[in-house]
């Protein structure tokens, strides 16, 4: 049987191979590549995609999955060897409900619509990508049509990134934390506003990339196999486990979005960086589900990158890199600065507090998306009403509204959820790191993140995709996924900040 399992890696490394090749193509997109070539790009993207498609539901690998099958009842259910033919079945059988035509109209559509949506956000113009947001919903819509019978028409989608998960569930957790979620910005809300004013000052685009690569370089950030580019919308993407790349976004008047998007990216970064190289090329190479991706991306963020120990640590090279904006600017104002808790547009600078209204707003969006009660032209329009009940504010136009993500030009419908649950995972498993490491705060005070790192390398990071999301919560936590420990971080958190 060895052998077979040694054909199965074979057909998943040709597979993977062509996969990066795709990724490639995609990161070029966004980070080189001329606009004007946007139509040949989505005919390559095709192309290639169909290739993979062909490889995904080759009858050759179908046979040797089903022979596998057998084996792997006899295997430890935990082992390497069970745990890859479980997450290739896993995907063979999804591969083969959807049609090669699909993923080829897919590819192609999506190539065009991220350019047409990158000029649409320049030029606040909603019209100009409208007719490529009804095509994409139209196209997962259909996609989701190959997964009938199901619960419901969002959880074919959902379960591309969050393996098991069903709507009513995130529904479910989405609707228990809402309500305490608000009840403590209603309660910030009634005291004194602290002043992040100096943050919207000119900060030199240069200052800005140096001290993020200062910062993430301590984080652990191998250089040696990534490298950091500038994109319209930060993002990391992998083209292998020795290849792992981020972008970041320079706001010259805002110091937020790049600082905390490069902090962000990293934390995407390092668990990449961190599975096992013995899954290399195979399924295994991944995360297990985005939610736990975003636990290890908000943590860097968040927990560490927005808390008082690291502040007291990074503060004056950030000061010496921009006196004129900060030298003025002590270390209590400018770490409750950064934590104000106010509702804003942008969902990538919203405070911890009120981000998670930003997700569940998209989720009710692209759930109506799908079930038909919203239409895609009327989405502007809706998507300002939503923000309104949701944040109590209206965006003046569609840069900083719908058009804002570049999720729905990805068709990426299904992706929004992971980031909320991403959030409640990360204090989950801060929870328990503290547990063992209980010197974290000194560790990061001190500069020195190696124990902090090593903890999610041993516990996370190490074993790629092969336990599913809830699965690993549970193995490290003992716990599935839920908001108590998150909720317990910010209400202690902002009620330090705003003296509650």
């Amino acid at each position: 049987m060895q052998e077979k399992i040694e054909q199965l890696k074979t057909l998943l490394h040709e597979i993977h191979d062509l996969g990066a090749a795709s990724a490639v193509l995609e990161w070029d997109q966004q980070v080189n590549m001329p606009r004007g070539a946007a139509e040949d790009r989505g005919e390559q993207s095709a192309t290639l995609s169909q290739i993979v498609h062909i490889k995904s539901t080759s009858d050759e690998l179908g046979k040797l999955l089903d022979e596998l099958n057998e084996h792997a009842q006899t295997l430890d259910k935990d082992s390497d060897d069970a745990r890859l033919i479980k997450v290739a079945r896993r995907h063979f059988d999804k591969n083969t409900k959807v049609t090669g035509k699909w993923v080829s109209a897919f590819a192609k559509e999506t190539a065009v619509a991220q350019s047409v949506w990158e000029e649409a956000r320049a030029t606040d113009n909603f019209e100009l990508f409208r007719p490529h947001l009804e095509k994409l919903v139209d196209l997962r819509k259909e996609y989701a049509e190959f997964f009938k019978p199901y619960d419901h028409v969002y959880d074919p989608l959902l379960d591309d990134f969050e393996p098991g998960m069903k709507t009513a569930e995130v529904q479910q957790i989405f609707s228990d934390l809402k309500k305490e979620q608000v009840e403590l910005i209603q309660e910030l809300s009634q005291q004194p506003q602290v002043d992040n004013s100096f943050l919207f000052l000119e900060y030199d685009g240069d200052g800005q990339l140096e001290f993020g690569k200062k910062v993430i370089t301590d984080f652990g950030y191998d250089w040696n196999h990534g490298r950091q580019d500038i994109s319209v919308h930060p993002f990391t993407t992998s083209f292998g486990l020795n290849d792992v790349r981020i972008t970041t976004k320079i706001v010259p008047d805002f110091l937020s979005p790049c600082l905390f998007g490069t902090f962000h990216e990293c934390g995407h970064a390092l668990y990449e960086q961190g599975i096992a190289k013995k899954y290399n090329r195979t399924p295994l190479a991944d995360g297990a589900s985005m939610a736990i991706h975003e636990s290890q991306s908000r943590m860097w963020e968040n927990l560490i990158g927005r808390s008082k120990p690291f502040w007291k640590r990074y503060y004056k090279d950030l000061q010496a890199i921009f006196p004129n904006q900060l030298g003025n600017i002590d270390l209590e104002t400018f770490y409750k600065g950064i934590n104000k808790v106010e509702p804003s547009l942008i969902r990538i600078e919203a405070d911890e507090a009120t981000y998670n209204l930003h997700i569940m707003l998209r989720l009710e969006m692209e759930i109506g998306l799908m079930e038909g009660s919203i239409n895609a032209r009327d989405a502007a329009e809706v998507w300002k009403e939503k923000f309104k009940a949701y944040l109590g504010i209206v965006p003046p136009d569609n840069k900083d509204g719908v058009l804002q993500d570049v999720h729905w030009s990805s068709g990426l419908f299904g992706y929004f959820p992971t980031y909320a649950l991403g959030n409640l995972v990360s204090s989950q498993l801060w929870e328990k790191m503290l547990e063992d490491n209980p010197a974290a705060s000194q560790q990061v005070e001190a500069g020195d993140f190696s124990k902090i790192l090593g903890w999610y390398r041993e516990h996370v990071h190490q074993f790629g995709a092969k336990f599913e999301p809830q699965e690993l919560v549970m193995k490290i936590t003992g716990q599935k996924i839920n908001a108590a420990p998150f909720m317990r971080y910010l209400k202690s958190k902002f009620g330090e900040v705003y003296g509650l």
